[in-house]
């Protein structure tokens, strides 16, 4: 009988000592925090403005894709969408900064009270307070290799594209597209703030009242107890979610509206471009009630502005995240909804604990990368110089066995991998398992997961022999470097039916098409300079200790999962 009450009071303890801390650490280290981000992220965006002006007036220039009109009207509305991308940016950088800043203190104090630790009250003082200073310094650091590295590698992309199918544009539709655009920002901008703002009490208390009841049944986060602490800071930060929401919805409004021109542009109709303004006023009311559980459908007017009636892409519907299996290619042509708080159910922590995270796939995949590269270099595939060489340039080349061979040739084993062992998703080096079931709800995994499965049936489909499998090793690794190509010796053949190695070579840069893509990701540059940086001392040491180093990691790797 009085096991509850002590329970209680432990709850009630934890969470006002937690609130107290939070708010102390939060009022110390946030506006620490939030400068160097607002301040690193502005400088970014300013000091590399004038360079993404050049890059992208470059690019429309030499690129192929599109015809002289187009390009035309591509370099007109630069000026007004850079001057979209700075006040946008700024703002968001001011509003991120902040948020992180002030609240990962704040919610880290939470956190400490939740995990299983002997020291809890000394983790509820001290997490939160450098980590958020670094993690502010780490998020500048990725935001900045997006705009140094990541744009201009989509820009040369779409520079070199060899692509035949050339887009085109009559001017007649230029001034029509303007129109169109201009009418959107007049109408979407005010009528998506008054309907998120109309609805939002709605979404407070509805939103109170879940939480509420997931409280007193000790359902989804209150489930365990260790979890009531950040749960009740939940309720408690819940107005900030429905103000978050009312922004979203504005800023959202800015890309529905001018992708009016881009309707335009498709239909070639003006008269479709206009209903498309107003079907997505009925959208989005629609959107809102069912996240809402309010009345099906809208009261607006929703004309229909598309000539066929296409599929609609799951991607961005309202209670699914994901594509079907059999059209995850599809492009979307229709334009994104708004994101705000599903008031659904959350599940408990026993289910969530299930499931993977994006922080354990990054680890592991940079782990495999570093151990296949080791053995490379005891095999002298790859030597030291290469790694210094890419470690030292400013501008690093993106075609090198070091940026794209060897991530493409420890994703290639990794796929193996999983198709000798038997598992019905990825297989990690540590063993653990990727799957549609356990895998991370996130939209970076909504993007590459399934395509990942399609590879994988691919290359279990054809039943590539040892001999294959080795040829395609060498091609994903060296790419179009033949010289290094013979120069591997790995005991592969290439096969002499055309039709099979034009297979295979066909896997290849799905495989590699894969890497550059993920390599755009903002974390991927940090982590696999990481990667090089140990190398480049394996291989030092490697020079100093000799055949024992090599043999160790050959034993290691044979204890492991290659």
């Amino acid at each position: 009988m009085l096991r509850s009450p002590l329970n209680c009071l432990y709850v009630l303890f934890a969470f006002f000592s937690a609130l107290v801390l939070g708010a102390l650490k939060g009022a110390f280290v946030g506006p620490i925090a939030s400068l160097i981000l607002i301040i690193g992220h502005i400088g970014v965006i300013l000091g590399l403005f004038p360079f993404h002006v050049v890059w992208s007036v470059y690019t429309i220039v030499k690129t192929k894709r599109f015809d002289l009109p187009l390009k035309i009207t591509f370099l007109f509305a630069l000026p007004g969408l850079f001057g979209l991308w700075l006040g946008l940016s700024i703002a968001c950088s001011v509003l991120v900064g902040v948020g992180y800043g002030f609240f990962t203190p704040w919610v880290s104090t939470f956190e400490a009270f939740r995990q299983e630790r002997s020291r809890k009250f000394y983790h509820c003082i001290v997490d939160g307070t450098w980590d958020t200073i670094k993690g502010s310094c780490t998020v500048v650091r990725d935001f900045f290799d997006v705009c140094y590295h990541s744009y201009p590698l989509f820009l040369k992309e779409l520079r070199e594209s060899d692509s035949d199918e050339t887009k085109t544009l009559r001017f007649l539709h230029i001034p029509a597209s303007i129109a169109v655009g201009i009418m959107g920002l007049i109408i979407e901008i005010p009528l998506y703030t008054i309907i998120a703002v109309v609805k939002s009490p709605y979404l407070l208390f509805m939103g109170w009242y879940r939480l509420t009841h997931d409280l007193i049944s000790r359902e989804g986060p209150f489930l365990e107890t260790a979890c009531i602490p950040i749960a009740g800071l939940t309720i408690l930060l819940w107005p900030l979610v429905v103000v978050g929401s009312i922004l979203m919805a504005i800023f959202s409004s800015f890309f529905v509206a001018l992708y009016g021109a881009v309707i335009v542009y498709q239909e070639r109709s003006f008269r479709r471009g206009a209903a498309y303004v107003i079907a997505m006023v009925a959208e989005f009311d629609e959107y809102t009630n069912d996240w809402l559980y309010l009345r099906e459908g809208s009261i607006l007017p929703k004309p229909r502005y598309r000539k066929k009636i296409l599929t609609h892409s799951t991607e961005f519907s309202v209670g699914g995240s994901r594509r079907p299996a059999g059209n995850f290619f599809a492009a979307s042509t229709e334009a994104p909804a708004m994101h705000m708080p599903v008031l659904a159910p959350s599940r408990s922590v026993r289910e969530a604990i299930h499931e993977v995270k994006v922080v354990q796939i990054w680890e592991q995949t940079m782990k495999a990368c570093e151990i296949r590269g080791k053995l490379l270099i005891d095999a002298k595939v790859i030597s030291p110089a290469e790694l210094i060489e890419w470690s030292k340039e400013k501008r690093r080349p993106e075609e090198t066995i070091i940026s794209v061979g060897l991530p493409s040739y420890s994703f290639l084993l990794t796929l193996v991998h999983s198709i000798k062992a038997g598992s019905a998703g990825l297989l990690l080096f540590d063993g653990l398992e990727v799957n549609s079931f356990n895998r991370p709800e996130d939209r970076l995994m909504d993007w590459f997961f399934q395509p990942v499965m399609v590879l994988k049936e691919q290359i279990k489909v054809i039943q590539l022999g040892e001999s294959e499998m080795r040829f395609l090793e060498k091609v994903v690794l060296c790419g179009s470097d033949t010289q290094r190509m013979d120069a591997w010796d790995n005991d592969c053949e290439i096969p002499p039916d055309p039709v099979r190695a034009a297979q295979i070579q066909g896997i290849s840069r799905r495989l590699i098409g894969m890497t550059r893509s993920i390599s755009k990701f903002p974390t991927y540059r940090r982590k696999y300079s990481q990667v090089i940086k140990s190398l480049v001392s394996y291989a030092y040491s490697l020079e100093t200790e000799g055949s024992s180093k090599s043999n160790a990691m050959r034993s290691f790797v044979s204890n492991e999962v290659v």
